[in-house]
């Protein structure tokens, strides 16, 4: 088996995405795309060029089959991917909007993803991988998954692996905000790396200033806390830094939906690669800030070469960072 640079697990979905602007049931005319914000990730760091996996189960019907064939085609290796031929791919409508977040209707009760079990998990193929990337996702969408997602958590934990967690929070999906909370921080305690949004932070630890958020996990073991500002940027806090690195300028916004993921695929490679904290946020801000100037979930996902480039383009005159040691 070839080894991996990072492994991650969750629910994919088709995305059907409106032609038009407008109320979903209005709308006749649909783009087909992929959505799943592991599935974003996953394909964001091979763009990037690192070899990467994600784990899950589909349905052996169209959508699944669409699904494995473009994770293919992005080299995301999907050779821990299970074709479920009892429960169906699930699939999401989308809306699109000239401003603000997009209407989207999900069809995933009871979907192949939402089965995968701890009888699913195959060691050989997580132990190829030096780090595992999380969200909370899977925590919340069926019990099964959730034990997946410990087994898979404590699996990686026990032999040296880095673990990053970005909580993704989906209320929705929860029985209640109590529950989600405990459910989604007894895993983030766990994590190497937590990085939640300022409004997540909020929900998750009733703290509002991002140094109170990253504190909140800092003193439960966390090792590195990084907070998305949106167009202001990212706060990031270890025990013995901390600093705020600035968003980059957009000036038009057309979808913020996989903006998140593509600020982990930043972070993450960065580290991976052995950047300064700083270094690695700001590739993070980068790539999200060019997420949100496309349609699509991860259209935006630049290569190396385009990343570099924008980044280049994209610094003059900018304050890179400001940090400092606690």
């Amino acid at each position: 088996m070839q080894p991996l640079d990072v492994v991650t697990f969750g629910e994919a979905m088709a995305m059907f995405i409106a032609n038009e602007p407008g109320r979903l049931h209005e709308i006749s005319q649909f783009t087909r795309e992929l959505a799943g914000a592991e599935t974003n990730v996953a394909i964001g760091l091979a763009r990037l060029g690192l070899r990467t996996g994600w784990a899950s189960k589909v349905g052996n019907d169209a959508f699944g089959k669409f699904i494995i064939e473009r994770l293919q085609r992005e080299q995301v290796d999907i050779n821990h991917v299970l074709i479920d031929n009892h429960y169906p791919t699930g699939f999401q409508l989308k809306s699109v909007v000239t401003e603000g977040d997009p209407e989207v209707q999900y069809f995933r009760k009871g979907s192949a993803a939402s089965h995968l079990s701890p009888a699913d998990f195959q060691e050989e193929y997580f132990q190829s991988a030096r780090h595992l990337h999380m969200t909370g996702i899977p925590l919340a969408i069926s019990e099964a998954a959730r034990r997946f997602a410990h087994h898979a958590l404590t699996y990686m934990k026990k032999n040296g692996r880095k673990v990053s967690f970005d909580p993704n929070l989906r209320p929705t999906l929860w029985s209640s905000q109590d529950q989600m909370v405990k459910e989604i921080n007894e895993v983030a305690f766990q994590a190497d790396y937590v990085l939640p949004g300022i409004a997540e932070g909020e929900t998750l630890t009733g703290y509002k200033e991002p140094r109170d958020i990253a504190s909140f996990y800092l003193d439960m073991g966390v090792e590195l806390v990084v907070i998305k500002l949106g167009p202001e940027g990212a706060f990031y806090k270890t025990a013995s830094e901390e600093g705020m690195v600035p968003g980059f300028r957009v000036e038009k916004v057309v979808d913020t939906v996989g903006a998140g993921d593509g600020f982990a695929v930043g972070v993450i490679s960065g580290l991976l690669e052995g950047l300064p904290i700083h270094d690695a946020v700001l590739r993070g801000n980068a790539i999200g800030s060019l997420a949100v100037q496309s349609p699509g979930d991860n259209d935006g996902y630049p290569t190396r070469t385009a990343l570099e480039k924008y980044m280049e383009n994209n610094l003059q005159g900018v304050k890179v960072y400001e940090s400092n040691h606690c």
